[in-house]
């Protein structure tokens, strides 16, 4: 309990990442409440097609009369459930490479950098669109796979870096004088050294995912949800006419506000979660 109140306390006196907690609980109240309050908007009206805002509807409507403001709360949990996933798998691999290749070390360390630098030297967006065109995509799950598959070699590397530091520490030392086996020290000695710094990468990495399973659905290789804001803005461009000043410019905006506000809130959270999680920071 007094973890959590101290955790609470710190991001409460660090002003940036309480705007960016408040914001982030909005977009998760959206995508967790929000489609059980808003009815998703099917019926396609054209005669009220491309409408600018009105008390009917908030955000105006989309290229076939439906409503924006229902696409986009209900896009917001295929959006958040993606960054998730992988987020999750990507923090996963990369806790695994890292934390073998830094406590095993010789040949074993050889080989997992070895493939890690390789994976490094590949720009990671091709590849996913790639894996997009070769996986059928139809679940988050899957998703979240292709877009984790090769993000993770650079988290790695870091992880690895922070073992080694850590493997030199005298509670480390401690623990192998008194025999403690190498799961405890890895998970009760190791692992709460990193947890602010894991837990930073792994809003980094959401707000990442989101970027690119937009752009994945933005070029079309993706055709995962209607609702999704990537297809969103698929649709703006590709329907509309959106870039060429025509009345769907607010259509799509609409997705575009909404990844802008939801990374901002990322970035702004960060800058207190390391405060917020580590001991010694917060008794400073």
């Amino acid at each position: 309990m007094n973890t959590i109140k101290g955790f609470f306390s710190v991001i409460n006196r660090n002003k940036q990442a309480f705007v960016g907690l408040i914001i982030l609980l909005i977009f998760l109240f959206m995508a967790v409440v929000g489609p059980y309050i808003i009815p998703l908007a099917t019926q396609t009206n054209y005669a009220e097609r491309l409408q600018l805002p009105s008390l009917e509807h908030p955000l105006g409507t989309d290229y076939a009369g439906r409503d924006t403001l229902s696409q986009f709360v209900h896009g917001s949990r295929n959006v958040l459930v993606v960054a998730f996933l992988s987020a999750l798998f990507t923090l996963l691999i990369a806790f695994i490479m890292g934390t073998v290749s830094g406590v095993v070390g010789g040949t074993v360390d050889a080989i997992l950098m070895f493939i890690t630098n390789i994976i490094l030297t590949v720009p990671s967006f091709p590849i996913m669109m790639v894996l997009s065109m070769v996986i059928k995509i139809s679940d988050p799950v899957t998703f979240g796979l292709v877009l984790s598959i090769w993000s993770w070699a650079g988290l790695a590397r870091a992880i690895r870096s922070q073992i080694l530091s850590l493997k030199q520490r005298d509670f480390i030392e401690a623990s192998r004088i008194l025999g403690l086996g190498l799961p405890h020290i890895i998970f009760a000695e190791m692992l709460p050294n990193i947890t602010s710094y894991i837990a930073i990468n792994f809003i980094m990495i959401m707000r990442g995912a989101i970027t690119a399973s937009v752009g994945l659905m933005v070029l079309g290789l993706v055709p995962f949800s209607s609702t999704h804001w990537g297809m969103m803005l698929q649709m703006a461009i590709s329907n509309t006419g959106a870039l060429y000043g025509s009345s769907a410019i607010i259509y799509f905006l609409v997705p575009v506000l909404g990844i802008m506000f939801f990374q901002m809130g990322c970035l702004f959270f960060a800058n207190g979660l390391d405060e917020a999680l580590n001991p010694r920071l917060r008794a400073q």
